[in-house]
C-alpha cells in the first residue's frame, strides 16, 4: 500500500497538516510526501491513491498547486484522491466544509479534477512572519471578518482532530 502526498504551502502551515496526514498514514501504507515546487515525474500507477493539500491566499490557490492538478487531473480521476484545503477563512466552523468555504467551492466547480474526499481546514495566523504590505492586508481582511488584528501574535487555528479523522478517512480510501 502507498501513497502520494503533496502540499502546496505558503508559510507552512498547510505543510504541517499534510505532513501530519502522512506521519498518521505511515503507521500501515508507505508514503511519499512533496512539495509541489519539488515533485519529481510521477508514475501514478506506484500509488494506491494521492492527497493534494493547497493553502489559499487573499481568495486564491497558488498557481503552481493549480497547474499540477491541470496537468494531471484525468489520472487523477481514475484513481482514489483527496484535496485539503486550508486558509484563514475557515477558522469560523461554519466555513470548515467544501460547500460553505467558497474559495473551495469555487475551486471544486471550476476544475476537472473530482477528488473523492474533501476536508477544509482552518490555517494559521502568522502576523510577525509576514512581509509589511501582507500583514496590513491579512489584518484589514481579518478586521472586516471579525478575526485577530494584533500584529504581534501568531494563532494556530487548525483543529488536528479534525486532520486526524480526515487522515484515517483517506488511509481508508485508499485501503479498498
Amino acid at each position: 500500500m502507498k501513497a502520494l502526498l503533496i502540499y502546496s504551502s505558503r508559510e507552512g502551515q498547510t505543510k504541517a497538516i499534510v505532513s501530519y496526514i502522512a506521519n498518521e498514514l505511515r503507521e500501515g501504507i508507505e508514503v511519499d510526501l512533496y512539495n509541489i515546487d519539488d515533485v519529481p515525474e510521477i508514475n501514478f500507477s506506484d500509488y494506491n491513491g494521492v492527497l493534494i493539500g493547497a493553502s489559499i491566499r487573499y481568495g486564491h490557490f497558488h498557481k503552481a498547486f493549480k497547474t499540477f492538478v491541470d496537468k494531471h487531473y484525468e489520472i487523477l480521476n481514475q484513481m482514489p484522491t483527496a484535496f485539503v484545503s486550508v486558509s484563514l477563512i475557515a477558522r469560523k466552523a461554519e466555513k470548515q466544509s467544501p460547500q460553505t468555504n467558497s474559495y473551495t467551492r469555487k475551486y471544486l466547480l471550476a476544475t476537472r479534477w473530482k477528488p473523492a474526499l474533501c476536508g477544509v481546514f482552518a490555517g494559521a495566523l502568522r502576523y510577525p512572519r509576514y512581509t509589511w504590505i501582507d500583514r496590513v492586508m491579512i489584518q484589514l481582511i481579518m478586521k472586516m471578518t471579525d478575526g485577530e488584528t494584533d500584529s504581534s501574535k501568531e494563532i494556530e487555528y487548525t483543529d488536528w482532530a479534525q486532520v486526524k479523522r480526515f487522515g484515517a478517512e483517506f488511509g481508508r480510501l485508499i485501503s479498498k
